[in-house]
């Protein structure tokens, strides 16, 4: 049994193609992780990496804690099951269960006990004489479950097993496969395009489109807080439900309007409070989501309503569902129309073509996202909520408080706008805060801070006492005044160019860093892994490296830097330094004078990751 450690992996095919991009993920020993998404996503692409079977561009893959990039695939311990089965014809059932264990040359007694113990657990005990040109699809595929089960493997990765299959076989082999992992007790990734396999099977889900991992969650959090629209529109039978919205925030809560509809909506705040107050305001265009078992056709179930024109209805048996559209006056097709609506309805649901009827909707599970990004603007967990700083005679007025600021924020008085990260807000301190109510979160706390009319995050453990207060950390935050920043939150990463200098030939050669007018030296697997990605082109190319403040230091030597500024947060404390036009950030106890250069050096170049200048690829 085995966790599985992906960092930072790309797949760049010679004509440039990014098959996979940044992919980053840990996978618990015993976990069932499945990979979803649309044709050419990269799910398939990632899986073969794991198994070796395909070649990494750049990053790390760890298998059971062991790195992996370097070892064949028959010495990864992982055993792959094919969308086609992959089964010798010539040989029976018992043959290709029995092939693998026989190269590796293990007695006739432990392969049979094997093959035996197998065939039992996946139920094809009374056919292993036979050969598989004589069986069905789903007998084919316990076969090739059983080739790999008798290997005994730390992983199994499966890539679309079922694809083959009619709807019943399938629905029946997912339950198969799902009882076979709580059997066996070992790490399973499985690939699929289809979504309700993947909300079936897997522990964890990560929805990848074009290369890039877009969610990675359980299926309920990839269902209730989807990311994005794509997440959204991609997990859930039918589709979401999308409209270009306006929304305006009025004193008794926020109206909902539907371009080219008589929907005219008056929602309370409570419905949006995770969303930022700029979203609300209509200054940006949004897209409303809305799920079809969140509309029902009882005008009653929910408080607020709307009028649609019915299109058709489709019976399912179980239940129904009504195709209509919200403008009640369009005589375009349903399938052409920007305000159609699905409707998740009863089964003797019984409406006339064209006949308009009212709906309700449930505000309460609504969506939200941006109409450029695509991103939702009501998170699980907000990033970051905007509220009002007042400044003056240097005290300050914050959610209801008076406290003093850090140095650093040098403000003179006026009004200005706090952009507070809900890491940035702790339990415990002097901020007295109303908790309005909590929810979980991933083994965490989220509390809804309340006060007077601004509502405020944050993330705490699960023992947090509400009566202790709340601290902020000023470093995470940014203060605006009229949609300027005039004071930014510490970077938590630095930039930094650099290129590579070789000193010296063969064994001997020396590789430094050049930042600026300056050198450094670094670990040596890293310049080792830049020449064997560039060759000679690493000498000529310049790079790029994150690297935290406090990996960085005031030095005797290194490379030169400029103070531009200064920073004072009591504990901590930053120098703002200009290297050849970057901004660095360095985290320091003394704090020379604005305008002396210094010199600066890496506290430890094994902890910086390094980017190529190109493609934007990660290459260490």
């Amino acid at each position: 049994m085995a966790g599985i450690r992906l960092e930072h992996v790309y797949k760049v095919y010679p004509n440039g193609t990014k098959a996979v991009n940044d992919f980053t993920m840990d996978i618990s020993d015993k976990e069932f992780i499945v990979f979803v998404g649309p044709s050419g996503c990269g799910k398939s692409t990632t899986l073969r990496m794991i198994a070796g079977l395909e070649e990494i561009s750049a990053g790390n893959i760890y298998i059971d804690g062991k790195f992996v990039n370097r070892v064949e695939p028959k010495d990864r311990d992982v055993a792959m099951v094919f969308q086609n089965y992959a089964l010798y014809p010539h040989m029976t059932v018992y043959n290709n269960m029995a092939f693998a264990l026989k190269i590796r040359k293990l007695s006739k007694q432990e392969i049979d006990q094997k093959v035996r113990s197998a065939a039992e657990i996946l139920g094809i005990t009374d056919y292993l004489n036979t050969k598989p040109k004589d069986m069905s699809g789903g007998q084919r595929q316990r076969v090739a479950l059983g080739r790999a089960l008798v290997r005994e493997p730390k992983v199994f990765l499966l890539d679309e097993p079922l694809s083959n299959l009619d709807a019943k076989l399938r629905t029946a082999m997912r339950s198969e496969i799902s009882k076979l992992h709580r059997k066996i007790q070992t790490t399973f990734i499985y690939v699929t395009h289809d979504q309700v396999e993947a909300m079936t099977m897997g522990t964890r889900i990560v929805v990848m489109k074009d290369g890039f991992i877009q969610q990675i969650d359980t299926p309920s959090n990839l269902y209730n807080y989807p990311c994005n629209k794509f997440v959204a529109g991609f997990i859930g039978t039918p589709q979401m439900n999308f409209y270009k919205a306006n929304l305006s925030c009025e004193k008794e809560g926020v109206r909902v309007k539907l371009p080219n509809t008589d929907v005219n909506i008056l929602v309370p705040h409570s419905c949006f409070v995770k969303a930022a107050k700029r979203s609300l305001s209509g200054e940006k265009p949004v897209v409303l989501g809305i799920r079809s078992e969140h509309l029902s056709v009882d005008p009653n179930a929910y408080p607020y309503k709307a009028k649609c024109r019915v299109s058709y209805v489709e019976n399912l048996g179980i239940d129904s569902q009504l195709y209509a559209d919200f403008n009640t006056e369009t005589e375009e097709s349903i399938t052409d129309s920007e305000t159609k609506v699905i409707i998740k309805a009863p089964a003797n649901v019984r409406f006339e073509e064209g006949s308009i009827i009212e709906v309700s909707i449930d505000f309460d599970n609504v969506h939200l996202f941006d109409a450029e990004t695509e991103q939702t603007l009501l998170p699980r967990v907000p990033q970051s909520v905007d509220v009002d700083l007042a400044v003056q005679k240097g005290n300050a007025r914050l959610l209801g408080n008076e406290l003093t600021l850090p140095a650093a924020y040098d403000l003179p008085d006026g009004n200005y706008t706090l952009k507070l990260p809900v890491e940035a807000l702790l339990s415990g301190g002097a901020l007295a805060l109303n908790v309005e109510r909590t929810e979980e979160v991933d083994g965490k706390t989220l509390a809804h801070l309340r006060s007077g009319d601004e509502v405020v995050f944050a993330l705490c453990e699960p023992s947090f006492d509400p009566n202790q207060g709340f601290d902020i950390d000023f470093r995470k935050c940014s203060i605006l005044q009229n949609d300027e920043v005039v004071v930014p939150a510490v970077p938590s990463q630095n930039n930094l160019p650099f290129g590579v200098r070789k000193y010296g030939h063969g064994k001997k050669a020396v590789y430094k860093l050049a930042i600026g007018d300056g050198e450094i030296d670094c670990e040596s697997y890293v310049t080792q892994k830049i020449v064997e990605s560039f060759g000679r082109d690493a000498f000529r190319l310049s790079f790029r490296m994150l690297l935290a403040p406090d990996n960085i230091c005031v030095s005797q030597e290194g490379f030169n830097a400029v103070v531009t500024g200064v920073s004072d947060f009591g504990n901590y404390k930053y120098l703002r330094c200009d290297v050849n036009g970057t901004e660095v950030y360095v985290q320091t106890d003394n704090l020379p004078i604005v305008g002396e250069q210094v010199c600066l050096n890496v506290v430890n170049t094994a902890n910086v990751h390094v980017y190529s200048p190109d493609i934007d690829l990660l290459i260490v």
